[in-house]
């Protein structure tokens, strides 16, 4: 996280109060907030206040929870927060569930963006849902979300916006390999997230999806953070140009596959059937952003298949 004073937090605590003070917080509801990726200025107002106001609060870590409070200036004993971690989620969330039933407000937060998103929080979730007991969720910092945004993702000069959300690809090569394989043939986006230390395995491993573009966001939101596009099969050479490039927490995108003229039967295909279903602007906008095929190509076949129905 990037230092920043308590003090610098103090107008911010009280805009949070102001704001979101006068909002209904029911009791018995667990608050799952999210928590910055990197810069702290990224806390909403309404997480700031929600985090005053609980009994407990679960996290990830304690220690870095802990830290995180003190950097707003929210002063918060160890007892009001509980470990609830990928390692004993299931056993934590009976004690979680036993205090809502009591009435208590809870909040979670992992250790840095949106809890159950390639984080801990969500066998916590299910089974307080499962329990009959409210969840409520406070939107803010993801990276997945942040990197997309700035990716610029198009698909034959068109916005598209459907993607897939991969997280972390398996660490053993052999299934590493296998899945980056299997992504060659998805043509939406895909979202991945990688450690500092299989980055470079990363991307030589993506290298065999030779011209597809693909953003790199490195320390997303921090001070050096660098977010590039290159191709697949330069991604090795770029991080080989500065050691730098291998350091922190990454974020990456392939963007949607290519589609080459006289390449989409999958496209046409799936038009096909939704045309049997839903209007024709609707089925062909639907078709391109699940195959990845040109829009204004399926446009064309889509009227060439009502001219033929009409015949």
């Amino acid at each position: 996280m990037n230092s920043l004073a308590p003090a610098s937090f103090g107008a911010a605590l009280q805009a949070a109060s102001d704001a979101a003070g006068a909002q209904h917080y029911p009791q018995g509801t667990l608050y799952v907030v999210a928590t910055p990726i990197g810069n702290l200025a990224d806390i909403t107002l309404r997480a700031l206040h929600v985090l005053q106001i609980v009994d407990a609060i679960a996290c990830e870590d304690t220690r870095h929870t802990q830290s995180l409070l003190r950097a707003y200036g929210i002063d918060s004993p160890s007892a009001r927060l509980l470990a609830v971690h990928q390692h004993n989620e299931a056993e934590a969330a009976q004690s979680v569930i036993a205090r809502l039933a009591n009435g208590e407000r809870i909040a979670y937060v992992s250790d840095a963006g949106t809890p159950g998103v390639s984080d801990p929080g969500a066998r916590l979730v299910a089974a307080v849902r499962e329990a009959g007991l409210r969840v409520l969720p406070l939107p803010g910092a993801s990276s997945v979300t942040t990197l997309v945004g700035a990716a610029g993702l198009v698909a034959e000069g068109e916005p598209s916006s459907a993607f897939v959300f991969a997280g972390f690809l398996p660490s053993k090569a052999g299934e590493r390999d296998a899945a980056v394989l299997a992504l060659a043939n998805e043509p939406r986006s895909v979202v991945l997230l990688e450690a500092p230390h299989r980055i470079e395995a990363l991307a030589r491993a993506l290298a065999v999806l030779g011209d597809r573009r693909v953003t790199v966001g490195r320390e997303l939101t921090k001070q050096f953070e660098e977010i590039a596009t290159v191709t697949a099969a330069s991604l090795p050479a770029w991080f080989a140009e500065s050691r730098d490039r291998t350091r922190g927490e990454f974020a990456l995108v392939l963007h949607p596959k290519p589609v080459t003229t006289g390449e989409n039967g999958e496209g046409e295909r799936v038009l096909r059937l939704l045309l049997a279903e839903l209007p024709l602007k609707s089925a062909v906008r639907l078709a391109a952003e699940i195959s990845g095929a040109p829009r204004n190509a399926l446009y064309d076949e889509a009227l060439r298949l009502r001219d033929e129905a009409s015949d």
